[in-house]
């Protein structure tokens, strides 16, 4: 099979199988390592080190944090033979144990964002939100087309669209916060925009069909999802060809009081990043600048990326 010695010695230890399962299901962050295996952190670290030296996982810093994930793109043959080693062991009792408290810890997750978001429904245009700025949302009105359809991806309250809807055919908000969706149907209604739509949904998995619009925005949204790349890639599915994207995104960051504050996942994105994940899911024409920059601490900078989806 041409695997390694080391990574058949690497698969022999139950600790590192363990946590090759978990990462093979989630990226996750050396703290979230520790609640679900119950083991200090020098022990996860070590072993981790360990399956980083054979390239079996990679890890990227976030602020404070270390986040671990399965290598992608192994060969064929030593990816057969560590999915083969961790489904021989995956009915034992410490297997399932292990797949619940993951289960746990992701619903943790989820659940922090959606009471943040819901405690806030009906304050969110009044209240202080990173990189919510009028220069910024100028420069993303600045590209909008009349008489199209748009979804406005974790659209919160839907600023943003009601603004929109006055000219475009059809907007649709998405959002995963149900008191959200409730407070922007209201104010929807209450400006008589029939042609703005509010439907509770994720955006790494927006409730709409196939190229069903023209515009795709997420604005002040990614930093939110569990898996970016996820949502812009549903960006893409949900556009007609010659549809085009629109993301506001903070710069990349260090303001770790984010997390708590404002429930963001990511501490912004750098340029290149936003770059990739557009490029990865296959828009052309990509462009990403910074387009606003705050005068208070911590100077929050917000990026606009923008793509094409080609006909074909």
């Amino acid at each position: 099979m041409n695997v390694s010695w080391d990574i058949l010695k690497i698969l022999s230890d139950p600790t590192r199988l363990r946590l090759l399962a978990l990462v093979l299901r989630e990226e996750l962050s050396v703290a979230e390592l520790q609640e679900i295996l119950a083991m200090g952190q020098s022990r996860i670290s070590s072993q981790l080190a360990l399956l980083r030296t054979v390239n079996l996982v990679t890890d990227r810093r976030d602020g404070k944090n270390a986040f671990y994930s399965f290598r992608p793109n192994l060969p064929p043959r030593t990816l057969a033979l560590i999915k083969a080693a961790v489904d021989s062991v995956t009915e034992l009792p410490v297997m399932l144990e292990d797949r619940e408290n993951l289960d746990r810890i992701l619903q943790k997750r989820r659940r922090s964002q959606e009471q943040y978001f819901n405690a806030i429904a009906g304050r969110l245009g009044k209240n202080y939100c990173p990189g919510r700025s009028w220069e910024a949302i100028g420069h993303l009105a600045l590209r909008l087309t009349p008489a199209i359809d748009i979804a406005d991806l974790g659209a919160g309250e839907g600023l943003v669209s009601q603004l929109l809807a006055h000219r475009a055919r059809q907007v649709w908000c998405i959002d995963n916060s149900p008191r959200m969706v409730e407070v922007g149907t209201v104010l929807a209604k209450k400006n008589g925009l029939a042609n703005l739509v509010y439907k509770l949904g994720d955006i790494e998995s927006v409730p709409l069909p196939d190229k069903s619009v023209d515009l795709a925005i997420l604005s002040q949204a990614l930093h939110h999802a569990q898996h970016p790349q996820a949502a812009v890639d549903e960006a893409f599915r949900i556009l007609r060809p010659g549809g085009q994207v629109l993301i506001l995104d903070l710069n990349e960051h260090t303001f770790e009081k984010a997390r708590e504050l404002y429930a963001d996942v990511w501490l912004g994105f750098k340029e290149s990043a936003l770059h990739q994940f557009m490029k990865k899911a296959g828009f052309t024409k990509v462009e990403v600048a910074m387009v606003a920059r705050e005068t208070e601490e911590p100077h929050f900078e917000t990026l606009l990326a923008s793509g094409l989806k080609i006909a074909r």
